[in-house]
């Protein structure tokens, strides 16, 4: 039997990567902008807020912080690109 003839279980599958992987700039703007409403829906107590404001917050700095990290990270990208 050669090598290609046996099944390998051990390898991994695909991994198509994190969720946010492929928003580019624009997905990256539209996270801060969803996350800063999510803080003020929460701040002005409308409905869907929950009981534990802190909890709330927290999610939304969580929102807030991928898009502002996919930002730095997409505008960085072109600048170096620009550079060369």
């Amino acid at each position: 039997m050669t090598e290609k003839d046996v099944e390998r279980t051990d390898e991994r599958g695909y991994d198509p990567g994190p969720w946010w992987a492929g928003l580019g700039t624009w997905g990256a703007v539209g996270l801060i902008v969803f996350g800063g409403l999510w803080a003020v829906w929460i701040s002005l107590r409308l409905p869907g807020t929950p009981e534990n404001p802190a909890t709330g917050y927290y999610h939304a700095a969580k929102v807030l912080a991928v898009g502002l990290v996919l930002a730095g990270s997409s505008l960085l990208g072109r600048r170096r690109r620009g550079a060369r």
